[in-house]
């Protein structure tokens, strides 16, 4: 082999090692909503649980503001229902996840079914987070300027406190 072909070969290996490396930090990125959907500790996934879970953070994020507990039943409704939706996008990620691990330590690499289910996982990334958006935006919408301003600001620093807790 010439230089110039090693060079090639060699910046082909890093550019595959860059996709790979990025694709597993993406699909990682990708389903961490997944935590957030259903922390169980171990345990099987129970929606009277899930549900009085929401509740309570709705509640919480509301508490100092004059939302009505009608506007905090219908908030916690959409946002029930918006996890509802999302599951089996849950359960789709979970899948590919299964699938990438598979593709990355089978004895040859595909690079087609690599990229075939990178692609996958980022459709449902996007559908989930089309849906979650949705659902914040009814939400919002149930509620004042300054409820929604008071619950985003307590439901955003209440994610940034668990999601450190978990990753920190």
């Amino acid at each position: 082999m010439t230089n110039t072909e090693n060079k090639l070969i060699g910046t082909r290996r890093k550019s595959l090692t860059t996709m790979l490396a990025a694709l597993l930090a993406g699909s990682l990125v990708a389903t961490a909503g997944g935590f957030a959907y259903a922390k169980t500790d171990g345990q099987a996934f129970d929606p009277a649980q899930f549900q009085q879970r929401i509740e309570k953070r709705v509640d919480k994020a509301l508490t100092g503001t004059d939302a009505t507990q009608d506007q905090k039943k219908k908030v916690a409704e959409i946002l029930q229902t918006a996890f509802k939706d999302m599951k089996p996008l849950h359960d789709q990620r979970v899948e590919n996840r299964k699938a990438m691990e598979a593709a990355m330590q089978a004895p040859t690499l595909d690079p087609a079914r690599i990229e075939q289910i990178r692609a996958e996982q980022m459709q449902v990334a996007d559908a989930s987070s089309k849906r979650f958006t949705k659902a914040l935006t009814d939400a919002g919408n149930v509620l004042s300027a300054s409820q929604r301003q008071a619950f985003f600001k307590s439901w955003s620093q209440s994610h940034d406190q668990n999601h450190g807790k978990r990753h920190g």
